[in-house]
């Protein structure tokens, strides 16, 4: 590896001094849009790091407790530029993440806090009931006549960058170990993915910088090429998901991404007023991942927008997770997403075959790695063959050394061995497309997974095709009576069932009974369903339920909208809900 690409950011300054690098469109304040160009991006880091190197020394960590904006670059590419370890947090008061920005604090246990005039005070308060670093620092009052003061000092690649903390699905936080190698490599796999064009191409997104999609695509991968990455806060995205497209118009050559959700959503909340002033021809690729990606969600998209010039081979599901930096695999450009129905019995006997007459599990293909390799694996740790199901195991330069402060559990997940592979990456099967990552993708420097174990993802997969599809978490898995039952398919038919459900508030799970699990649904109740019967609605569940998948409905909880837990990401957090559902914290709609 001949540069990290934090080194990038230096060049892009003297190459394309005045070229604009980051763009913030502030919806929720003045309405004003603020760019740094790469000139100003490498000079306020330098300020900063100079900043940060009187306060700390490398390796430290600080926390990132920063609003959505340039200042959050900053506080990024700074906190690299001094080699200290970001913490990529938020500001307290996100509704919904109190919680995990406690825990998440407290686990890094950071030597300085990075934050903004205008949050200090929410700051302040936060910090007063949780362990105190030994500074606090606004990044926005740094002078920039410190930056003359900087001596470049270039991290290595297996250098700690920054911890990203899980958005807690299946269990608490914990921080993933992502090195300068890693971020390096995936950054280059993602851009290759997407084939942008070098200080061409444009990222227009509005994801949180702190979740590890929003890191990297915004972030991070523009600066392979000095590409220009304009973005705005999530809330305004959620007040007006219209302003997304309408950003997406702007350019000729432009990339975005999002959760499945936000396609659904923009699809079903964009008026036919509003699509009116769409030019969406020059987007190229739009990665939907970070939750399961949804058939009738590209649809929906689709249909809603192809008036709007946009091509359906712009849709790119894609599949990622926070221990591989974020990216793992995904459909090629300019390619239609591949729809697969399989059948679901045959599938929760792991097996893939296609779907004839009974019941199916229609899935969207996640398309194919790059730069890395991917194996579904049995349970006696052997490789499968492709049409069989199995935990995904992933290897490459962007894999993570280990979660922070936690080496049993380390071990477990970044220290698997395939007993039948050769020891090499010479493999020919479908899960080896090593692609062409250059000088930033290839090779075992990378400081992660690249030479050393296997990454157990805890995702449950199939090659079938010369495709590798998603088909669950085990942890999520519902086993009654010996057969395995997939719960999205599961919440899929409850959502269906009735139209008081809410869509995509359904959260299915098992509890321990006398011989077997019993099945356990909360769904909230939609805003069309305020005065349905909740025994009407129960009974419509259990009997579709039954009829779909020969299931028992142990409980089915109507709940009111907001309390089936989400991730960061949007996906639906069955272990947080079946906590509370343990903990009687679910309250019935209705219920007192």
């Amino acid at each position: 590896m001949r540069e990290t690409l934090i080194a990038r950011v230096a060049r892009w300054a003297g190459e394309i001094p005045q070229a604009p690098a980051y763009t913030f469109v502030d919806h929720l304040g003045d309405g004003a849009r603020h760019t740094l160009t790469w000139a100003g991006a490498d000079l306020r880091a330098r300020a900063l790091a100079v900043r940060l190197r009187e306060l700390a020394a490398p390796g430290d960590r600080a926390a990132v407790l920063v609003p959505q904006g340039l200042d959050y670059v900053v506080a990024m590419l700074g906190t690299m530029y001094a080699r200290l370890v970001a913490v990529p947090l938020f500001a307290p008061g996100l509704p919904g993440h109190a919680e995990r920005l406690a825990g998440a604090y407290a686990d890094a246990d950071p030597l300085v806090v990075l934050t903004t005039t205008a949050a200090l005070p929410g700051v302040t308060g936060f910090l007063a009931g949780a362990p105190a670093p030994k500074h606090v620092l606004t990044v926005d009052t740094v002078s920039g006549l410190l930056a003359d003061e900087w001596e470049p000092e270039p991290p290595g690649p297996g250098e700690l960058a920054y911890l990203q903390y899980t958005s807690g699905s299946t269990r608490a936080p914990a921080g993933v170990e992502i090195t300068h190698g890693n971020l390096t490599a995936n950054a280059a796999q993602l851009w290759e993915v997407v084939r942008a064009r070098p200080r061409t191409s444009v990222a227009a997104l509005w994801l949180p910088l702190f979740h590890d999609m929003g890191l990297v695509a915004t972030v991070a991968m523009p600066i392979m090429g000095g590409n220009l990455a304009v973005f705005m806060d999530p809330v305004a995205f959620v007040m007006r998901p219209v302003r997304w497209l309408r950003l997406l118009s702007e350019f000729a050559d432009v990339f975005t991404g999002g959760p499945n959700f936000a396609y659904e959503y923009t699809a079903a909340r964009v008026t036919p007023e509003e699509k009116a002033g769409l030019d969406l021809s020059g987007v190229r690729v739009m990665l939907n991942g970070a939750e399961p990606v949804r058939p009738g969600a590209i649809e929906a998209f689709d249909a809603a927008f192809a008036g709007c010039g946009l091509r359906p081979e712009a849709h790119t599901p894609a599949y990622g997770l926070a221990e591989a930096t974020v990216f793992v695999a995904a459909s090629g450009r300019d390619e239609r997403p591949v729809v697969t129905a399989f059948d679901r019995d045959a599938l929760r006997e792991g097996r893939a075959a296609p779907a004839g007459t009974g019941a199916r599990s229609t899935l969207v293909s996640c398309g194919r790695p790059h730069g890395q390799r991917v194996r579904a694996v049995g349970p006696d740790g052997r490789a499968l063959p492709d049409g069989e199901v199995g935990e995904l195991w992933v290897r490459g330069p962007n894999v993570a050394r280990a979660y922070w402060r936690d080496p049993e559990r380390s071990a477990e997940v970044f220290g698997a061995t395939l007993p039948d592979e050769d020891g090499g990456d010479g493999d020919d099967d479908a899960g080896d497309d090593l692609g062409d990552g250059g000088d930033v993708g290839d090779g075992g420097d990378g400081g992660g997974g690249g030479d050393g174990g296997w990454l157990r993802t805890g995702d449950l997969g199939v090659w079938y095709g010369g495709r590798l599809y998603v088909t669950g978490r085990i942890k999520d898995l519902v086993i009654v009576d010996g057969r395995n039952h997939y719960p999205q398919d599961i919440e899929v038919t409850v959502q269906e069932a009735h139209p008081a459900i809410r869509r995509d508030r359904v959260a299915a799970f098992a509890v321990p009974g006398g011989e077997t699990e019993r099945l356990v649904v909360v769904a909230e109740r939609s805003r069309h369903g305020q005065g349905a019967d909740p025994d009407e609605v129960t009974r419509a569940v259990r009997a579709a339920v039954r009829k779909y998948h020969d299931l028992a409905v142990h409980d089915f909880v109507l709940t009111e909208a907001g309390t089936v837990p989400r991730t960061s990401s949007g996906k639906i957090a069955r272990r947080a809900c079946l906590r509370a559902y343990l903990e009687g914290l679910v309250v019935r709609a209705g219920v007192d």
